[in-house]
């Protein structure tokens, strides 16, 4: 070793892109009032699906769609709804609450799915809320997240813990809804929403006749492939230092 040769200085760090997309998504939510709530990542039947209006015979409950583990009635979760019904069975309303993590499901690796990936799921229930709410509470992430100007359509779909529900797109932040490379047709899908079921508030113990409630889910990938112009979900995990160099300073 010559000790008198210059030093080697080594090279600084940053943040994953996905870390970065989860924590600006989170504090847009927080900014509006909102507590982040964890919850493990191995679950139980109840409130996996049970307690989320998921019926016996989903799809989602055979062991072709979730991870089960050796334990009888545990698997990995498949959506971080199962920390909204943590939170509503450990407190009375108001809720307020958005659930960051990873979740698990048993898909085929490829450009846009992966057997592990990150969701962000919120909850509000309280007295008198109503879907304008919700639109109006989508539309603030959105402008927050990707510009002044966006827009928000709901388009109705189903999902067993909610009634209604819908599939929320922003119109495109590069072409402003004209259509392009990015968005096909003007729109950008992000996340599921609706009202939050009256089973699902009566399973943890609220009154539905006197309380409301809305909630939405997106999953972190699929946002930062929008944000950043990423068409493979894999390069994410890959762990290649010149793609993560792209995101140096992002954060």
């Amino acid at each position: 070793m010559d000790v008198t040769l210059p030093g080697r200085r080594p090279r600084p760090g940053s943040f994953h892109p996905l870390t970065i997309v989860q924590e600006e998504i989170v504090q847009v939510f927080t900014r509006m009032g909102y507590r982040v709530a964890e919850g493990p990542e191995i679950e139980d039947d109840w409130h996996n699906f049970e307690a989320l209006n998921i019926p016996p015979d989903h799809p989602a409950r055979t062991m072709k769609d979730s991870l089960y583990l050796d334990v009888p009635g545990l698997l990995l979760r498949t959506e971080t709804s199962a920390v909204q019904i943590r939170t509503m069975e450990s407190q009375e309303p108001p809720v307020y609450v958005v659930a960051p993590g990873r979740v698990y499901r048993r898909e085929a690796a490829d450009a846009t799915h992966g057997s592990v990936f990150h969701q962000v799921e919120g909850l509000a229930v309280d007295e008198g809320i109503s879907f304008a709410d919700l639109k109006g509470t989508l539309e603030a992430f959105a402008r927050a997240l990707f510009g002044p100007e966006r827009r928000v359509r709901l388009n109705p779909d189903y999902f067993p813990f909610v009634e209604p529900g819908a599939q929320v797109a922003v119109s495109c932040f590069l072409c402003d809804g004209s259509g392009c490379r990015v968005c096909g047709n003007g729109w950008i899908e992000l996340l599921g929403a609706g009202m939050v079921h009256p089973k699902v508030l009566e399973n943890c113990g609220y009154d539905s006749e006197r309380y409301t409630g809305f909630a939405f889910g997106m999953g972190v990938e699929r946002i930062a492939m929008v944000r950043y112009g990423v068409t493979d979900l894999r390069l994410f995990y890959d762990g290649d230092v010149r793609f993560l160099a792209a995101f140096e300073g992002a954060a």
